[in-house]
C-alpha cells in the first residue's frame, strides 16, 4: 500500500515537471516576434543629357551691335552665348535657334564662342571674329570748295558715325591729316589739286572703309563785279574781281581774245595781268573816250568760260 502511494506520487511529480517544460516551450514560441517583411525601394532611373549641337552661325564674324543668329538644337528654354568669357543672354526659339547682339563696346578680334544652357551644360566652342566697327559716312560739309579756295575755306566736315581715335580720312585714295572732333564728325583740309570730283573716305582698319563720297573742287570761273581802276594817258584798267581765275586765263572782249594762251599780244596794246585767282587786271586802250557797251567773259585754259557780262566803259 505504501508502495503504491510513493509510485502515485512521482507520477503526480513526473506530470508536474512534464506541465511546466510544455508550458515554458509553448510561452517562448509565442513571444518569438515575426521576421521584418521587405519593402520594395524605388530606384531613380537616370535620364540622358540631350547635348547642345550648333550646325550654323551666321554670320561667323560680324562687326559691334550686329545681330547674329546660332541655329541647331539642345539649347534649352533658357540659354546664354559666350565670346571668350563674356556673357550675352539669348534669345531662344523653339530650343533651335539662338540669337543675340555683339556688345558694342567689344573690341576687335577673334573669340571662342559658345553656348551654355540653364541647367549648366556647354556646348562645342567656335571660332567667332568680332570685326572692328565699320565707319559711316554720311555727309561732307562743304561738298564742294572753289579751286582758289584758301586758308579755312578749305576745312571741311566729314560726317557719319562709327569714327574712333584710330580713324585715319582718305582724299583721293592717300590718308591726310584730319581731326576726330567726335564719334560722328572728322575735319579736314582739302590738300591742293586739280579741279574736278575728289573721292573722300573713312577707314577704322586697312579692310574695314566707309563708302566712298565725292567731293567738287570747282574751277570755273567766275566775275562778281567789274571796276575801273587808274587811268593812265592812253589806257585805263578795268578790275575785274571774281574767283577761280589761273594765271593762264584769258578774257575775251566782244568775242577778240586777250591774254591767257594765243590771246592778244603787246604789239595790239590790250593786255591782261593776273594778279591772283580773285584778281584778274585788263588795261584796255580805248580809241575813244566815250562809253560804250561791251561784252566780257572769262575763259580758263581748260575751256571753262565765266558768264558773260555787259560792261559800259570807254
Amino acid at each position: 500500500m505504501l508502495l503504491t502511494s510513493i509510485r502515485t506520487l512521482i507520477y503526480v511529480f513526473c506530470l508536474c515537471i512534464a506541465f511546466e517544460a510544455s508550458a515554458a516551450v509553448r510561452t517562448k514560441r509565442v513571444n518569438v516576434e515575426p521576421a521584418p517583411v521587405a519593402v520594395p525601394v524605388s530606384v531613380p532611373i537616370a535620364v540622358p543629357v540631350v547635348p547642345i549641337s550648333v550646325l550654323s552661325i551666321i554670320p561667323a564674324q560680324a562687326e559691334p551691335g550686329a545681330r547674329v543668329m546660332l541655329s541647331g538644337s539642345g539649347f534649352g528654354e533658357t540659354a546664354s552665348v559666350f565670346l571668350g568669357s563674356v556673357g550675352i543672354p539669348a534669345k531662344i526659339v523653339d530650343t533651335r535657334i539662338a540669337e543675340f547682339t555683339v556688345p558694342t563696346q567689344m573690341a576687335a578680334g577673334l573669340y571662342a564662342l559658345y553656348l551654355k544652357r540653364s541647367d549648366g551644360t556647354l556646348g562645342r566652342s567656335y571660332n567667332f571674329t568680332v570685326l572692328p566697327l565699320r565707319p559711316v559716312l554720311s555727309s561732307l560739309q562743304p561738298s564742294q570748295i572753289i579751286y582758289c579756295a584758301a586758308g579755312r575755306e578749305r576745312e571741311v566736315i566729314a560726317r557719319g558715325s562709327n569714327f574712333t581715335d584710330a580713324s585715319m580720312l582718305f582724299f583721293d585714295g592717300a590718308a591726310i591729316g584730319s581731326t576726330i572732333i567726335s564719334p560722328d564728325s572728322i575735319s579736314f583740309t582739302i590738300p591742293t589739286v586739280p579741279g574736278g570730283l575728289h573721292q573722300v573716305q573713312v577707314k577704322n582698319a586697312p579692310e574695314n572703309s566707309s563708302v566712298p563720297m565725292t567731293l567738287v573742287v570747282e574751277t570755273k570761273p567766275e566775275i562778281s563785279q567789274v571796276t575801273v581802276g587808274d587811268e593812265h594817258v592812253s589806257f585805263y584798267e578795268l578790275i575785274i574781281t571774281g574767283r577761280n581765275f589761273s594765271q593762264n586765263s584769258s578774257i575775251y572782249v566782244d568775242g577778240m581774245q586777250i591774254g591767257g594762251r594765243g590771246g592778244q599780244d603787246m604789239a595790239e596794246r590790250e593786255k591782261l595781268i593776273y594778279v591772283d585767282c580773285t584778281k584778274l587786271i585788263y588795261q584796255r586802250h580805248p580809241y575813244s573816250p566815250v562809253n560804250k557797251d561791251f561784252r566780257l567773259q572769262v575763259v580758263n585754259p581748260g575751256g571753262e568760260g565765266s558768264q558773260v557780262i555787259t560792261v559800259t566803259a570807254p
